[in-house]
């Protein structure tokens, strides 16, 4: 598959707000960040954020909501939902706010973009792939329209 975009996506710390009996609530706040390829380009907003439910496993559960501003000023919604894991050990230094292999970890979202400008319109009419790989202090995404 052809590459779209690649989404940076800069993040803060998490807020754990505990076990509900659904497994581990956690939502990261974003910061803001950059999209770059030849489908897309732009800058990802602050404000946005990652609700995550993890698994006993470490199964992490993800959804994010955010909006890009592209270069030519139009706003583009992403809503983000996905699946991450890895091998215990992997897991444990991610959360410890490590690098790690992104060759060992199981990260992929299903992202829909949404917006009102009609120059964008295709955008509304597609899903987009991605392979996601978490860096200390950022969501690095590429993304590939299905």
């Amino acid at each position: 598959m052809t590459l779209f975009t690649e989404f940076r996506v800069l993040v803060g710390p998490p807020l754990a707000l505990g076990n509900d009996g659904f497994g581990e609530t956690r939502i990261v706040p974003i910061l803001g960040g950059s999209v770059e390829g030849p489908g897309l380009a732009g800058t990802i907003l602050p404000g946005g954020a990652d609700e995550q439910r993890i698994r006993a496993d470490g199964l992490t559960r993800i959804h994010a909501r955010y909006v890009i501003r592209a270069e030519d000023g139009a706003l583009i919604r992403v809503d983000s939902q996905g699946l991450r894991h890895a091998p215990p050990v992997v897991t444990a230094a991610m959360m410890r706010g490590e690098s790690v292999d992104p060759a060992k970890v199981y990260f992929r979202t299903v992202i829909r973009l949404e917006t009102a400008a009609k120059s964008y319109d295709d955008l509304n009419r597609s899903l987009f792939l991605s392979t996601g790989e978490r860096q200390p202090d950022a969501v690095v995404l590429r993304l590939t329209r299905l």
